[in-house]
């Protein structure tokens, strides 16, 4: 397997000498240059493994580690040369998996990178079937094989339709699902399903989330599709 890398560091040479030596051993790097769409970087490339320091532009890493973890549970290292132990407790807080001080060993960096891909991927990584899916966004759980909505203390229960639709939602987010993709997520032979039917799943899918509290959850794009829309998180 081809394991993809991302840097995010400030620091163009630190981040360019860890990319140089990282490829050396067969892995692809993605060095992130644009510190204020961190996230959607991450989204669009889904790199195996995030290397993050703490002092961003904007944002600081504990603000991104957060985001990255509430998408996915790729492994995070943070590289940073704050080297308080506040600072490491929050790393671990904010979802990190492990934290290095600068000045650091390139091949310490290695060692650890190879450590938490075994631990993810490798032959001793907890293998899918053994684990139940969930789907994340910004507070919101979806349980597929239970068919249940959690959002903080509230949970409802959901049809199979609605769980697969909030799902593509969930995982689009924050682009737009499109009327066909979700017609052909839904239904197998989309020439015997009525124009009205995808409307009425959405009109659903809007009442569950009026049942936990959230209403305009659910936007339509004119001539495209649906995409949440997650004002519920200022809530």
């Amino acid at each position: 397997m081809n394991y993809k890398i991302m840097i995010v560091e400030d620091d163009k040479s630190i981040a360019k000498l860890l990319s140089e030596y990282i490829e050396r051993y067969g892995y692809e790097t993605i060095v992130v240059e644009d510190f204020e769409n961190v996230l959607d970087i991450f989204i669009e490339n889904e790199p195996n493994l995030v290397l993050l320091d703490v002092n961003l532009p904007k944002y600081d890493g504990f603000f991104w580690c957060t985001k990255i973890r509430q998408r996915s549970m790729c492994p995070i290292i943070f590289i940073s040369a704050r080297d308080s132990e506040m600072s490491q407790v929050m790393a671990i807080e904010s979802g990190a998996d492990d934290y290095i001080t600068k000045p650091f060993y390139y091949e310490v960096v290695l060692a650890k990178i190879k450590a938490q891909l075994r631990r993810v991927y490798g032959e001793y990584a907890v293998k899918p079937a053994d684990l139940e899916r969930i789907s994340e966004l910004e507070g919101l759980i979806l349980y597929p094989e239970r068919s249940e909505l959690h959002y903080h203390s509230k949970e409802i229960s959901l049809s199979k339709k609605e769980v697969e639709l909030l799902d593509m939602l969930i995982k689009k987010y924050p682009k737009v699902a499109t009327r066909d993709a979700l017609l052909e997520k839904l239904w197998d032979d989309q020439n015997f399903v009525d124009e009205n039917t995808l409307n009425v799943n959405i009109t659903r899918v809007r009442k569950r989330f009026s049942k936990l509290g959230i209403e305009d959850a659910v936007e339509t794009v004119r001539g495209l599709g649906y995409r949440l829309n997650i004002t519920w998180r200022n809530s």
